[in-house]
């Protein structure tokens, strides 16, 4: 499992990449890894606003639906139109081609609350 150390994470199994003043989102290797087959993805709207921890989508496998929480608020600055026709991509590589939505930040410092690559994986119980 890859858990990249630049990056943050949530205890929804988000990734979060700062770039300026916009965050990049995604799911994490271990949530497409129980996920399994990821067969469609619903994404937002550019424009959306998003509040924090409030949903922002949806991501179906072959056997569940369920939601992505943004830990951010901010509004819907881009979609990654891709994953519309390649859902797979999440499954691929989640924090590369599977990346999902990115985020214009209304309070950056909620960044700084979220989890290191490393209380990641002691909330999924990996050391």
């Amino acid at each position: 499992m890859h858990i990249p150390e630049e990056l943050r994470y949530t205890s929804e199994h988000e990734w979060i990449r700062l770039e300026g003043d916009r965050a990049v989102m995604g799911i994490t290797d271990y949530a497409q890894d129980q996920l399994g087959d990821i067969v469609f993805v619903e994404l937002p709207d550019v424009g959306d606003a998003v509040e924090t921890m409030g949903a922002f989508g949806t991501v179906e496998a072959v056997k569940t639906v369920s939601d992505l929480f943004s830990p951010l608020a901010g509004e819907i600055s881009d979609v990654n139109i891709e994953l519309e026709s390649h859902p797979e991509y999440v499954n691929e590589d989640p924090y590369g081609i599977g990346w999902m939505i990115e985020l214009k930040m209304v309070n950056p410092d909620q960044y700084d609350g979220l989890l290191t690559a490393q209380g990641y994986l002691n909330l999924i119980g990996e050391e």
